[in-house]
């Protein structure tokens, strides 16, 4: 937290993160163009705020897009907001709109999150059964090769399942992509597509989960919720040992 707190501090700072939030995914030269100060300083404003976890990054081919990433901000709305019972709905819809993404040819959520675990260890929470059951409340269910089905199945024993959809990468414990969407729903322009990138800094993993193809804004709205929700869990289940208390995150 005292990365995410002397980042907020700095005006430029802010002002790069609010550019982001008007128009996410924007690569360097794009947020230069409004700034008072060489590209070399803009990198290193960049730099503070990937280093707190508040922007993340992807590429593009060549270019190096950034993204605006809610995570620690949920974070800090789950350990000083909740305490003095604020809606926590307000904070998500916040992450919301600082999440969305304005082109619909870039990812619409790039969520980033740092867990002291190895790799192994989080592939094995997204994809084992019982695992996803405790910090999700589904069970994703699949042989995880690459052209399989996966579910993501209820556990009331109904063995209902809430999304569908088909493993497109899987490369254990690196990086996981897969189609996501409901078992009978009718999706003009296709399944929406979630991917996992994980990788090994040390004794931590960077987690990034990019969420693209997003039909319309209600779509965005729960994606923006559920994502941030999840990750948290994930890494609190994989930090203790134990997921956070349900009724601080409910089944979903």
């Amino acid at each position: 937290m005292d990365k995410v707190f002397k980042a907020l501090a700095d005006p430029t700072r802010r002002y790069l993160l609010d550019r982001l939030h008007e128009n996410n995914g924007q690569s360097l030269g794009e947020l230069c163009e409004s700034l008072a100060m060489s590209r070399q300083s803009a990198t290193q404003h960049l730099g503070l705020l990937e280093a707190a976890n508040l922007v993340s990054t992807v590429r593009r081919g060549r270019e190096k897009l950034h993204y605006l990433n809610p995570v620690p901000l949920h974070e800090i709305q789950e350990r000083w907001i909740d305490k003095f019972e604020r809606p926590r709905l307000r904070a998500l819809s916040a992450l919301k709109e600082r999440a969305e993404a304005a082109m619909s040819t870039k990812p619409e959520f790039v969520y980033t999150t740092y867990i002291h675990a190895t790799p192994e260890k989080v592939w094995d929470a997204l994809t084992d059964a019982d695992a996803t059951a405790a910090y999700w409340g589904h069970s994703n269910v699949s042989d995880w090769q690459v052209g399989s089905s996966w579910e993501h199945v209820r556990i009331d024993g109904s063995g209902v399942a809430d999304v569908v959809g088909t493993v497109v990468e899987s490369d254990p414990p690196k990086r996981l992509v897969t189609t996501w969407a409901g078992p009978d729903e009718e999706r003009p322009d296709g399944p929406s597509k979630v991917t996992f990138d994980i990788k090994a800094l040390g004794d931590v993993v960077r987690l990034t989960v990019t969420h693209e193809n997003l039909r319309d804004e209600a779509e965005k709205r729960l994606a923006a919720g559920g994502w941030s929700t999840v990750l948290s869990n994930l890494k609190t289940y994989l930090e203790t040992g134990s997921p956070l208390p349900v009724d601080l995150w409910g089944r979903g």
